[in-house]
């Protein structure tokens, strides 16, 4: 009779089920750490900066190294797509400081009105909240060009193998 180490399923889908219990409905959410502001929005603030300054930084060398794959010229579109992403991003955060919270009057989960008159802060504010518009195409030419690069290095090792 061969034992594999549990005797039933049973001990198994109580494991499965315990697992999913405290990954999915957690107690307490021990990772998060809120900041009060106004130190949380200078953090992430800076971090936007960071970022872009790395996306600058790997369109110039990507550009100066003059790759010729199509695939380094998806990644090329993704730093700038992806640069304006975070340049809408600096902004909107930055604006949110200017909107008064009970001026957005939230009617569901996914519906929330600004109450008038609208102003420029309040444009602005509106219009990045759709940055998900740049951010989705800045990420599918990152998985273009990453699909793209992995299937030019499959080719050249199946032409190096031959």
């Amino acid at each position: 009779m061969k034992h594999d180490g549990f005797q039933s399923g049973g001990v198994f889908l109580t494991a499965f089920i315990a697992c999913c219990y405290y990954l999915f409905i957690p107690a307490n959410a021990w990772a998060f750490q809120s900041h009060g502001p106004p130190e949380g929005l200078y953090v992430h603030q800076m971090a936007h900066v960071h970022f872009i300054l790395a996306l600058g930084y790997l369109y110039w060398d990507i550009r100066r190294s003059s790759f010729t794959e199509q695939g380094w010229r998806y990644l090329q579109k993704f730093c700038v797509v992806m640069l304006c992403w975070n340049v809408l991003a600096f902004i909107g955060h930055a604006i949110a400081g200017h909107i008064d919270a009970n001026m957005i009057v939230s009617t569901s989960y996914l519906q929330a009105t600004i109450q008038g008159p609208i102003n420029l802060h309040k444009f602005i504010f509106y219009v990045a909240k759709f940055d998900h518009f740049v951010l989705v195409p800045a990420l599918f030419f990152l998985y273009i060009g990453m699909r793209s690069l992995y299937r030019s290095v499959e080719k050249h090792a199946g032409e190096a193998g031959r």
